[in-house]
């Protein structure tokens, strides 16, 4: 896939972020036995399978992969999961995205998972534009940037070749 556009992040930040992020997950979650990574499909599916690797390396905690689908362009719609309700009942659970750009899919992301009790409820995301419309925030961020409106953030994750670019 070619992109062109700034790159903000090349393959070896993001996988420096992809680390730091997991650190931070587990020291927010330092006592579980099982931690929840839940990733809005699509890209955000793609970083939670990569925070999820780079968890393995550093506990012995089950970390569970749960795929997120949200409607990007109807998000009223209803929200799925891959993971059935009771496999996340009263566990540490992460909501993973790649780019938070308005806040829209995060913010139904959320509501979904607040209809269920969970032990510990963050989120995280590789790149924080810091301009939303509804009020949500990253706990874990790789990158935060103050963009405009117009500008757009485009992540491509390839094996040895991820980037952010800014378009």
């Amino acid at each position: 896939m070619t992109v062109t556009g700034n790159i903000i992040l090349n393959h070896q930040q993001i996988q420096h972020k992809t680390r730091r992020i997991a650190y931070q997950i587990l020291e927010s979650n330092v006592n579980e036995e099982e931690i929840i990574v839940a990733g809005i499909s699509k890209n955000g599916f793609v970083f939670a399978k990569k925070i999820k690797a780079e968890l393995e390396k550093i506990t012995t905690a089950t970390i569970t992969l749960c795929e997120v689908m949200i409607n990007k362009n109807e998000p009223l719609q209803a929200v799925t999961t891959s993971l059935t309700q009771e496999q996340y009942i009263n566990k540490p659970l992460v909501l993973i995205d790649d780019v938070l750009n308005s806040g829209t899919t995060l913010i139904y992301g959320v509501k979904h998972f607040l209809e269920v009790p969970l032990k510990n409820f963050k989120t995280a995301v590789l790149v924080n534009r810091n301009h939303k419309k509804y009020p949500i925030k990253a706990d874990f961020k790789g990158i935060s940037l103050s963009t405009s409106i117009q500008e757009h953030i485009d992540v491509v994750f390839e094996d040895n070749q991820s980037k952010a670019f800014l378009i």
